[in-house]
């Protein structure tokens, strides 16, 4: 016989399962207070799609010789 909390564990798994996939579709929006003079500026991307960052922006991290 299957316990009440076994079951009861079971349909909260379940239930976060099925909200983690609910969510709103688009661009992020701007914090409170943020007009849009405020927003990121545009970035330029290459053929393929991926963005384009100056030199300058690029940030060293000490897990990028797995990526490189």
């Amino acid at each position: 016989m299957v316990r009440s909390t076994t079951v009861a564990m079971i349909a909260v798994a379940l239930l976060g399962l099925v909200l983690a996939a609910c969510g709103r579709m688009g661009p992020l929006s701007l914090p409170p207070g943020a007009t849009v003079d405020q927003a990121p500026k545009t970035r330029s991307y290459a053929p393929d799609g991926t963005p384009i960052i100056p030199p300058e922006q690029k940030k060293k991290l000490p897990i990028d010789w797995l990526l490189n």
